[in-house]
């Protein structure tokens, strides 16, 4: 399908910085049903749900707020003695999540699911859920859901959105040809990150190849010059995702490609990756609210 300028897509990254503004004043409100500091939690999702669990797994655990593991959910170590379960399902329907919590209601472990959707299988088999249908989407391509939720989990960490919010608004009201100088041309990028941010790099290469079909790929930052560097080329780019390692701009440099970085909360980095999503749809002409091969939740017939 072609290229379509008033996508639903296009609406949705655009409202983002108000839509974590709307969901961190609910905190008082849900943070009942969020984990309690110091138990040990595991964090699981499918795709794009997976990479905000990997965030704030990191940011948890780091803060000292207890022990926290991330999980794919098809691939958990939920046998694990953890006190807690946090899923992360945007449509509540995904097989493997309601797998998940079905096996841990078995067994008597405590779970909470993030979700969109009232009354989906997810929200009726945890304990306890957090809606947030405010910031459900009609493209089957994930954005505000999925960075309001992380949001919403920073927030419970006492983190302040401030910043990330007042830095998200700015990179939205930016021209395009200044918000995305030297990647709209590109014919790859790679996205490298540190701590929390390495999940937000590996949703942000998602994001582009689902939304544009375009080539990309995502490690953690010190891992890149293990191999990854290597298809660095003239017309190509590397994209950092919070704290750079010394001298990997200038390595980068040297091979010709293109290394952008901008000293931004990485939360707000993922909306201008979000901008460049919308670009290089435009660019290859395909619809972005409608991925080929994709739908809008992974729905597995039952053996």
């Amino acid at each position: 399908m072609p290229f379509v300028a008033d996508s639903h897509l296009n609406r949705e990254v655009a409202g983002q910085p108000d839509d974590w503004a709307a969901v961190v004043t609910r905190l008082d409100e849900v943070g009942s049903a969020l984990p309690r500091r110091g138990v040990r939690l595991a964090v699981v999702g499918c795709g794009t749900s997976y990479f905000m669990a990997q965030s704030y797994a990191w940011l948890r655990e780091f803060g000292g707020h207890g022990e926290t593991d991330s999980f794919a959910a098809s691939e958990n170590r939920l046998e694990r003695a953890y006190e807690h379960v946090l899923a992360l399902t945007r449509s509540g329907t995904t097989t493997e999540v309601i797998e998940v919590l079905r096996a841990l209601r078995e067994r008597g472990v405590p779970t909470t699911v993030v979700t969109a959707v009232p009354g989906s299988p997810a929200a009726e088999v945890a304990d306890q859920v957090v809606l947030l249908p405010e910031v459900d989407e009609q493209s089957v391509v994930q954005t505000r859901f999925a960075t309001s939720a992380l949001a919403l989990l920073r927030a419970s960490l006492g983190e302040d959105l401030g910043p990330a919010m007042a830095d998200a608004r700015a990179v939205l009201a930016e021209p395009e040809e200044t918000a995305l100088a030297g990647l709209v041309d590109v014919e790859q990028v790679t996205f490298v990150g540190t701590g929390w941010s390495v999940g937000l790099a590996e949703e942000a290469a998602l994001k582009l190849r689902e939304s544009a079909q375009f080539w990309t790929e995502s490690y953690p930052a010190m891992e890149y010059r293990h191999g990854p560097i290597a298809i660095a080329a003239p017309r190509r780019a590397t994209w950092a995702f919070g704290p750079v390692p010394d001298g990997l701009p200038e390595q980068v440099a040297a091979t010709g490609a293109h290394f952008e970085h901008r000293a931004l909360d990485p939360l707000a980095e993922l909306v201008r990756v979000h901008r460049l999503c919308l670009a290089k749809a435009r660019q290859a002409d395909v619809d972005p609210d409608h991925p080929r091969h994709l739908t809008r939740s992974v729905v597995l017939e039952q053996p």
